[in-house]
């Protein structure tokens, strides 16, 4: 089983940047495709961008379409999301997680979740 545990998130204002960082334990990242997903209080889930094992190819959301980077370090067994250009509308709790399947957009295709971190946009 992988752990994932999340961090920098915090408290910016509106055109900021910040990154989020996902570290993994009990086993390699390498054998997982990674998501990052977001929850705002009061709606649901939503997804945010995904990476597929090598790094090669990445999937993202039309509302963060050139705003956000995926990134992983498989050495590191990490992976990232860099956020700019922040609107308060991405206030959330930003969560990673991975599949072995494949990269997928959908909740239920990902088993293994972090705590979330939370993000907070002032306007």
């Amino acid at each position: 089983q992988v752990q994932l545990v999340e961090s920098g998130g915090g408290l910016v204002q509106a055109g900021d940047s910040l990154r989020l960082s996902c570290a993994a334990s009990g086993r390699t990242i390498s054998s997982y495709y990674m998501g990052w997903f977001r929850q705002a209080t009061g709606k649901e889930r939503e997804f945010v961008a995904a990476i597929n094992k090598s790094g090669s190819y990445t999937y993202y959301a039309n509302s963060v379409k050139g705003r956000f980077t995926i990134s992983r370090d498989n050495a590191k067994n990490t992976v990232y999301l860099q956020m700019s250009s922040l609107k308060p509308e991405d206030t959330a709790a930003y969560y990673c997680a991975a599949n072995v399947n494949g990269i997928s957009e959908i909740v239920q295709n990902y088993p293994h979740w972090g705590q979330g971190t939370q993000v907070t946009v002032s306007s």
